[in-house]
This record gives C-alpha cells, structure tokens and sequence, in this order.
C-alpha cells in the first residue's frame, strides 16, 4: 500500500487592517513630500494606522485568525501551533504569537515569532507547512504582522511614505490530493544588514536617553541599495522556483507579490514572463505592511481564486530575507 504524499494546503484565509487612513495628502503637511512623487516611485496611495494607545501588532493577528476560524467553522482551541512572522512585536518578549493565543482562546495551540522583516509570511508559510508534512500538527495557523508605524520617523520622508499597519494569516491543513505548498526557496544574507536595519533597541545597543534622542528606534534604510538588491533578489529567485518546477508564466494564475514598490513588483513580473492582469496589487492602498503584505493579498483576491490554481508567492526583506514559494490553491 503507498502512502500519499502529504502536503500542508491553505484551507481559510483572515486578514485585518486598521480604520485609519493616512494618506499622501496627510503626508505632504508632515514631511517634504507630494502625492505625484509618492505615487510615480511607490505606488502609494494611503496607508493604515493602528492609532488607539495600547494596541499592538496582536491586535491585529487577533481578528485575522477569528475571521480564518469563523470561514473554515472551528474553533480557536483547534489550532494546534501558532506562528507569526513579524519585526514589530508587542514586546521583545513574550511573543506576539503567544499573547495572540491567549487573546483568542487557543489554549491547544503552541506558538513563536520568527523574524524575517518583510519575508516574514514566506518564511512562516514554509515553517507551518513543514510541521504539517511531519504529520504531527493538523491544524497550523501562519501569520504574518506588523505595526509599522510604532518604528517610522513621521520627519523621515525616505521610509514615511512606505509602510502601514495591517495583518493577515492562513490555515494550513494536512492534503493528498496535491494541493498547497508545493515548494519554496528561501535566501538570506545578513550582510545587507548594513542598509537596512533599527539601530537600537537590541542587545548590541540597548535603549537608552541617547539612542532615543538619536532616533535609533525607527527603520533606517538605504534605499537604493536595497531596492536594487530587491529587484533582483526577488525576479532571480521567483524565476528560480519556475524553472526548478519546469513551470512557465503561463502556467501561474497569479503572482502574489511582497507590497514594498510596484517597479519592484513589475520586475518581478516581467522577470516570471507574467501580464500585469496576474498580479495582484494593493500597495495603493494598504502601503508596506512588510509581514503582512502576501497574507493581505490573499485576503483581497480569496474570491478571484479558484481550486487548482498555481500561485507563486515572493518576497524580499531586511536581514538580507528573500524567497519565493509555489502553492496550488485547494479551494
């Protein structure tokens, strides 16, 4: 008797963003700054703020995993293991992951950070589908989240005008018929470190008066060196995963790409031989929400998908993190 090959498919998707918008328009009376600029090099049109004291990124993954839980009729003590890929935790510890599980009641559920900036959904996509394939776990929650705005200098006009606030998550779910996570390749080099990265707040330079009045608290990039290594990064490898799968851009339904800059994406794109109507694109609205950005565009296109599609996930983020991953939507 063979046994199937078991494989870890997306069976319900949940996402949140926060109410408050800012936009260019905001943006121009703060910083330097105007709508056209913002728009032609980004593609940014507004952003989501998680405004109200005392919220933090689980706040976020929380009402995206009871939306995953109320589509696929379970219950949050289900959820065997809990992980959320984000650079924003609520605390440096505990984790985001486990103060989430304690707010929805997933009282079965183990659960951890894994920091990856903005390859934070792929990373845990590939995680959380391992624990499956092990056949230990039947029900994986990944996530992908992050607050932003808690580590923007609102007088930096480089990084401002990029990232917002927001948080999406899947269900991973044991499956034999193929579907679901199909393969992946992930990258990183932390020699990139030095173009991307937060200053303080670490273990190498803890907080002190200094390092806050410096502002070494807030993201501080590079912005060309890293757009150039993203640029590349993300196309090579994304065409990597096709080839490696004897795949052609005919052969994807869509490109779900990381929402960092739409030249990164179009690259990406043109890079995969993919018409821009297979990719999905909701940078104008929702900005960098860096580990939320792939799960988000799940969330935005879940009705658009249909059983058997083949999706190709990519990604490119601080550390230096990059990688793409092949699913076959299972529903």
């Amino acid at each position: 008797m063979t046994h199937k090959k078991v494989t870890a498919a997306i069976t319900a998707v949940g996402g949140f963003v926060p109410e408050d918008k800012l936009t260019n328009a905001d943006l121009e009376k703060m910083v330097d700054t105007n709508d056209e600029w913002i728009r032609t090099r980004t593609g940014v049109e507004e952003r989501r703020i998680l405004r109200a004291d005392g919220l933090a990124t689980s706040d976020m993954v929380v009402p995206a995993v009871k939306e995953l839980c109320e589509k696929r009729r379970i219950s949050p003590e289900e959820i065997d293991c809990l992980i959320v890929g984000t650079v924003t935790p609520d605390m440096v510890f505990p984790a985001t992951a486990n103060i989430a599980c304690d707010k929805l009641g997933a009282k079965n559920a183990w659960s951890f950070d894994v920091s990856a900036a903005c390859s934070g959904f792929l990373y845990t996509l590939t995680l959380g589908a391992s624990l499956i394939e092990s056949g230990r776990y039947k029900k994986v929650v990944v996530c992908g989240a992050d607050k932003m705005s808690a580590i923007i200098d609102y007088g930096d006009r480089a990084t401002c005008i990029i990232f917002g606030d927001g948080a999406g998550a899947v269900l991973l779910e044991p499956n034999e018929e193929g579907f679901g996570v199909l393969d992946s390749i992930l990258r990183s080099d932390g020699s990139g470190c030095q173009y991307l990265h937060m200053k303080a707040g670490g273990s190498k330079k803890p907080a002190t008066i200094e390092t806050v009045m410096a502002k070494e608290h807030f993201v501080y990039q590079e912005g060309q060196a890293v757009f150039k290594f993203a640029v590349k990064g993300m196309a090579d490898v994304s065409a990597e995963l096709l080839e490696r799968n004897n795949l052609t851009g005919d052969d994807i339904a869509w490109l779900v790409p990381h929402q960092a800059n739409k030249r990164i994406i179009d690259a990406t794109a043109s890079r995969m031989g993919l018409n821009p109507e297979k990719v999905m694109l909701n940078i104008q609205r929702y900005g960098n929400t860096t580990a939320g950005t792939l799960p988000l565009c799940l969330w935005d296109w879940e009705k658009q998908l249909k059983k058997g599609d083949n999706l190709v996930l990519s990604a490119f983020g601080g550390g230096f993190t990059w990688g793409a991953t092949l699913v076959k939507w299972a529903y």
